[in-house]
Parts: structure tokens; sequence; C-alpha cells
């Protein structure tokens, strides 16, 4: 899902007037919409790399109706959500996810004890962050307070991984230095970076030092890019091959190649060359003789 500059939505309310019941209710109902975030989920989870058959306590940074805790859910994880918009948290209630839930505005900061996460997930929500929506608000400030906050929260090791929608580079760079301001190693992740609507930013970051085993995830699609430079590559080397056959093919053309330039190749030469009234090198017995290479 890409987002248009006329479509997004954080330039057109604050998200606890955007994501108001009307917009809750989509997530009940829209199955694209339920669709999508469970697949954002399912991945930002895949990059946590959490140990197998271990059951992880994770937090969800703008939960919105639970859809995305629920992905945690079936894979035997615990969660914790929160969100801004008292109506998103109250359509989760509805569907009685089994996540607990708190309201709280992200830009004030996670309101939990230092290390009691194993790693934390976020859906289409930070980029809210870079938005004014009241006198006080300052991005700069706002994404310092959350991104400390949340490296607070997590144990050391633990991974967050965060997708999001930069409205442009500015933006982009905002975030990302903000989280490394913050204490965090990693960096950031873009699944199908040649598509205009499959793109997707993840920023996976590493609260502390990383251990000799950390790397970073591989994105989606780099894979299907390289695949079809090489394809390009080989076509526009057929392209030139071709050309260049069709060239040495024009009447008239004549190759260079195989010719040996002895003493009677030569003599034509300067005698044809004579006839057309050039000036040329008298003869002598080295016309043509082959030089030995001079070595020091």
């Amino acid at each position: 899902m890409s987002m248009s500059h006329r479509s997004r939505p954080e330039e057109q309310a604050p998200p606890d007037v955007f994501y108001n019941q009307a917009e809750a209710e989509k997530y009940l109902h829209n199955s694209r919409m339920i669709e999508v975030q469970a697949q954002m989920a399912e991945r930002a989870l895949e990059m946590l790399c959490l140990p197998e058959d271990e059951s992880a306590l994770l937090l969800d940074v703008g939960c919105g109706t639970g859809l995305s805790g629920e992905a945690l859910e079936e894979y035997g994880h615990t969660w914790v959500g929160v969100d801004i918009s008292r109506d998103m948290l109250g359509v989760a209630q509805r569907r009685e996810v089994e996540g607990d839930l708190v309201h709280q505005d992200m830009g004030l900061g996670m309101p939990f004890r230092q290390g009691v996460f194993d790693g934390a997930i976020s859906i289409s929500a930070v980029q809210w962050l870079c938005y004014s929506d009241r006198n006080e608000h300052v991005p700069r400030l706002r994404l310092h307070r959350f991104f400390q906050s949340l490296y607070k929260c997590l144990r050391r090791g633990a991974r967050a991984v965060l997708q999001f929608y930069p409205q442009d580079a500015e933006q982009l760079q905002l975030i990302t230095a903000s989280a490394m301001r913050a204490g965090f190693g990693g960096g950031l992740v873009v699944d199908f970076p040649h598509s205009s609507k499959a793109k997707k930013y993840f920023l996976v970051l590493l609260a502390g030092l990383p251990d000799e085993g950390f790397s970073m995830p591989q994105a989606l699609g780099e894979e299907i890019a390289a695949t079809q430079v090489q394809q390009t590559a080989a076509v526009n080397m057929e392209r030139k091959q071709h050309a260049k056959r069709q060239i040495d093919r024009r009447p008239g053309k004549r190759s260079s190649k195989g010719v040996t330039k002895d003493r009677e190749w030569i003599m034509k030469k300067k005698h044809s060359q004579r006839r057309q009234g050039k000036e040329v090198c008298n003869d002598s017995k080295y016309s043509g003789r082959k030089r030995s290479k001079v070595r020091f």
C-alpha cells in the first residue's frame, strides 16, 4: 500500500481525531485492511528474530484495534498494546483481544518499567510524530521522548521493528537519526524498494551493542531486483553485439582483423598513395621488416 501526498491521513487530522469510531469500524469489516495489517505484523515479527519455541512479552506501539497483536498471539507471544485513539482501543476490547491495552500518546513516551519487554513492533504509527497538531508539539522532541522511553523499556539485546510511511527523505532522516541518538543500533530495511506500490519501510533497531551473531534482515524483493538488473544487462549486451554485426555487414565495410601488414602489403599501400600524389617515405630494405623489442 503506497501513501500518496493527498491521501496521507497524517495531514488530515490528529491521530486521536482521525481514528474515530467510523474509521475504527473499518478494521472490523474491511478484509483488505485486515489482511495488510496482519501481513506487516508478521513481517515485523520475522525481523525481531526471536528464539523459536519460546514465548516473549512484546510491545505493540500504535496497536489500533489489535489486529497486529493477534498476529503475535498466533505465534504464542504475549503482548501489550499502546494507542492514542480511544475509539480504536474500544473496538479492540469489543473484539476481545488477549493483549493488555494502554491509552497513551506515544509522543509522551512509553509508560513502562525498565527492561520489561523482549521486543517491540509498530505498524504505520511512527510517522505521526513528525506532525505538529498542537502548539506544544515539537516533532524532534516528541520523537526523542518516544525512542528514549522505548529503549529504556526493552531488555538489552532486544529488537524493535517499526514499519512506517515517511513523507519524504527529510522525514526519513529525522526518524532514523532520532532513534540513533536514543542509543539504538541497527538501521533501515526497505522491502520491494523498486516498487511504488509494494515498497515498505522498516526501522530495525537493537537495544544495546550488537553481538557477534547480529545481522540486519535482508529486504524482500532484492533478489528479484538483482535478477532484473542482470536480465537488463544481458539484453543491452545483445543489442550492442547485434548493432556491431550490422555495422560490419554494411557494403564497403572492411574489417582490419586478420590483415598481415608484410612487405608486399606496405609496398602496395605506398604505391597507391604515390598515385594519389601523397608524399611517401622512400623504400628501403627495412620496409615491412618486423622490429625486435628493445629490452632495458
